[in-house]
C-alpha cells in the first residue's frame, strides 16, 4: 500500500508540473485550388495555373501558457493576406474562441506560386468576370478553412514544452545591391542581410517533436512556372516533416522584402533551397535549446501611417497610356475613382504585433518588410529576437529611410503594384520604429540598448 501510496502522489506530483507548463495544439489542412485559377506574384504570367509541385498548406500552431492566456500562430503557402479577407478571420475567431488580434497571427510565406486572393493586387492581372469569380469563391472557403483550422489546434492542446533557438543558412541575397546575372562572377555579396534561421521546437508530455515553426527572411520566388507550390518554403517543410514523422513543420516568413533567393529559376534549386532551409533547423533542433517558461505576453496595434501626395491627373493620363501593363490599369483605375469623386487614400492602418513567449520575443510586421527593420530591431532587442513581415495584412512594401530615399522597385513603384495611390511618406519608417519599440515596451521586451 505505502509503494502506491507514493507511485500515486509521484504521478500527482508529474501531472502538476504540466498542467503549470504550456499547451500545444496544431493543425493543417490543404488550400490548394480545387480549379485553375491565376496565379499571385508576377505580372509576367499570361495564364492560370496548370497543375501542382505538391499541395499548398495553411498550418496552424496553438499556445496556451500556465495562466491560460493563449495565441495561435497560422502560417500559409499564400503570397499574402490582405486586409479584408485577415479582418474577416480575425473577426470571426474573436466572436467564436474570444481570440483577440494580439493573440491571432496571420503570416504568409510569400510564395509566387499561390492564388491571387479577392481585393489584392488586381491591377496586374488581366482578370474577366469568370476569373475574378473563380477568386472570389476560393477566397469565401479560404476564410472558412482558417476559421476551422484555428478551432482544431484549440481542441488539440495538450500538455507540451517549448524550446526556442537561431540557427543560420546562407542563401538569402540582397537583391538590390547584387545582380542575379552576375552572382557568379561576383566574389562577395553586397548589401544587408539576415541569415538567421529562427526555431521553436514544440515536445508533447512524451517527449516527442510536435511541432517545428521556423522562418527565414528570403522571398519564395525561385520558381515562375504554372504549377501550384509553396516554393523552396514548400520543400524545406516537406523535408523536415519526413525526418520527424508525425510532426508538424511551419513556416513563418521575415523581413524579406528586398531579399532573394539565388541562384533561382528550376525546380532543383527551389528543392536545393528548400533542403539547406532544413538542414539548417535540423542542426538547431539537434543542438541545445533554450526552454521557454509558460508565460504569454502580447500586444498589438494599428498607427496610421501616411502616404505622399499621389500623382497628378496629367501624371496619371501619361502612365495610362505609355506605362507597362499593371501599371496602365493602375492609373486608369485611378483616374475613374479620381472622376467619380471617390475619396484618395492618404493613410494606411498598418498592423504591428508582439509576442513575448517565455524569454523568446517576436515581433511581428505586416507588408513587405525590408530588411533593416529585422537589423535595427535586433540592435535595440538582441540577436535572439525573431522578427517576421507578411504578418496579419500585405498591402505593400514597408521600405527603410534608405530604401525609401533610393527609390527603385521596393521604395517606389511597387506601392502602384499593390494599388495604393502612391508612395509613403518620408517619415513612415521612423513612425514604424517607434510603434514597435512601444509595443515592445507593453509586451515586456527587455532592450539591450
Amino acid at each position: 500500500m505505502k509503494r502506491i501510496r507514493w507511485v500515486i502522489v509521484l504521478l500527482l506530483a508529474v501531472h502538476t508540473v504540466w498542467a503549470q507548463g504550456w499547451k500545444a495544439g496544431v493543425a493543417r489542412t490543404v488550400i490548394t485550388p480545387k480549379e485553375s485559377q491565376w496565379m499571385a506574384g508576377y505580372a509576367a504570367r499570361t495564364r492560370p495555373a496548370e497543375g501542382k509541385l505538391h499541395d499548398l498548406w495553411a498550418k496552424a500552431l496553438a499556445l496556451e501558457d500556465e495562466k491560460g492566456n493563449r495565441v495561435v500562430l497560422v502560417t500559409t503557402d499564400l503570397l499574402g493576406f490582405p486586409k479584408k479577407l485577415s479582418d474577416q478571420i480575425r473577426e470571426r475567431l474573436n466572436r467564436q474562441f474570444n481570440l483577440s488580434k494580439a493573440q491571432i497571427l496571420l503570416n504568409s510565406s510569400h510564395t509566387h506560386s499561390g492564388p491571387v486572393l479577392a481585393h489584392a493586387l488586381y491591377d496586374i492581372y488581366p482578370l474577366d468576370s469568370v476569373e475574378l469569380a473563380k477568386i472570389d469563391r476560393y477566397t469565401r472557403q479560404l476564410e472558412d478553412q482558417i476559421v476551422t483550422l484555428v478551432g482544431q489546434a484549440l481542441k488539440d492542446l495538450e500538455p507540451a514544452e517549448l524550446f526556442a533557438q537561431n540557427g543560420v543558412t546562407r542563401f538569402q541575397v540582397n537583391r538590390r545591391n547584387n545582380k542575379e546575372g552576375s552572382l557568379r562572377e561576383q566574389t562577395e555579396l553586397k548589401g544587408p542581410n539576415d541569415h538567421a534561421v529562427p526555431v521553436i521546437k514544440v515536445l508533447d508530455k512524451a517527449g516527442k517533436l510536435k511541432a517545428i515553426a521556423f522562418g527565414y527572411a528570403c522571398h519564395p520566388t525561385v520558381l515562375d512556372q504554372y504549377q501550384w507550390s509553396g516554393d523552396y518554403v514548400g520543400f524545406a517543410q516537406l523535408e523536415l516533416e519526413k525526418a520527424h514523422p508525425g510532426a508538424l513543420a511551419l513556416f513563418f516568413q521575415g523581413a524579406a522584402g528586398d531579399q532573394n533567393p539565388m541562384p533561382r529559376r528550376t525546380v532543383p534549386l527551389a528543392r536545393q533551397h528548400g533542403r539547406e532551409l532544413a538542414v539548417a533547423v535540423d542542426r538547431v533542433l539537434e543542438e541545445p535549446m533554450r526552454k521557454l517558461t509558460a508565460q504569454v505576453r502580447t500586444a498589438y496595434s494599428e498607427i496610421d501611417l501616411p502616404l505622399a501626395a499621389p500623382p497628378s491627373e496629367a501624371e496619371l493620363t501619361k502612365t495610362s497610356q505609355e506605362g507597362e501593363s499593371y501599371m496602365k490599369r493602375w492609373a486608369t483605375r485611378m483616374l475613374a475613382e479620381k472622376r467619380q469623386g471617390i475619396p484618395v487614400l492618404t493613410h494606411y492602418p498598418y498592423p504591428m504585433q508582439v509576442w513575448q513567449l517565455g524569454d523568446q520575443p517576436l515581433l511581428a510586421f505586416g507588408g513587405e518588410l525590408v530588411i533593416e527593420y529585422a537589423i535595427a530591431c535586433k540592435k535595440r532587442f538582441g540577436p535572439d529576437l525573431f522578427v517576421l513581415g507578411y504578418s496579419n495584412d500585405v498591402m505593400g512594401y514597408i521600405p527603410s529611410a534608405t530604401v525609401l530615399k533610393e527609390g527603385g522597385y521596393e521604395g517606389a513603384s511597387s506601392q502602384m503594384v499593390y494599388g495604393l495611390p502612391g508612395l509613403w511618406d518620408s517619415t513612415v519608417p521612423e513612425l514604424i520604429i517607434q510603434e514597435i519599440n512601444r509595443l515592445a515596451g507593453q509586451a515586456g521586451v527587455p532592450s539591450i540598448k
